[in-house]
């Protein structure tokens, strides 16, 4: 596994169209985080923060995306989450778990935009069975 890559947060209005290298800039105004792909092949990531789509937790100090973030459409095909100012590498999808994901990701969007409550929730928007990002680093950290 490759080793952690330390980044730094800007939060700023309009994300700028040249980005630095270990940044992620977030736009609390457009709902939107962007850095570039911390495997150094220079693609850029665009994350749209939204209840379907990316939460951004900021602690005062740093800033975490949850969930992972998967960038199966580039060459590099890196996987990580971004953990407190840090980029920290996950193993690879096969296309069969990518596939299920973005089904995943569709189905829920439909039932965010439609108004339903998703019948897998406790009724209040919650999944019950979704675990905290913390409490999935912490189990992270003991594997």
């Amino acid at each position: 596994m490759k080793p952690d890559v330390q980044i730094s947060h800007e939060f700023v209005e309009f994300i700028p169209e040249q980005l630095a290298e270990n940044t992620i800039y977030v736009s609390i105004k457009y709902a939107t985080a962007a850095h570039k792909c911390p495997c150094g092949c220079g693609k850029e990531v665009v994350t749209p923060l939204s209840p379907t789509d990316w939460t951004l937790i900021f602690d005062g100090q740093t800033v975490s995306l949850d969930p992972s973030i998967g960038n199966w459409n580039f060459p590099c095909r890196s996987h990580y989450w971004i953990i407190e100012n840090r980029a920290t590498w996950s193993r690879s999808w096969s296309q069969h778990e990518i596939d299920a994901g973005r089904a995943d990701d569709r189905a829920a969007k439909e039932i965010y935009f439609s108004g339903q409550t998703p019948k897998h929730t406790d009724g209040q928007g919650v999944r019950p069975n979704r675990r905290s990002l913390r409490s999935r680093l912490r189990q992270k950290a003991k594997d």
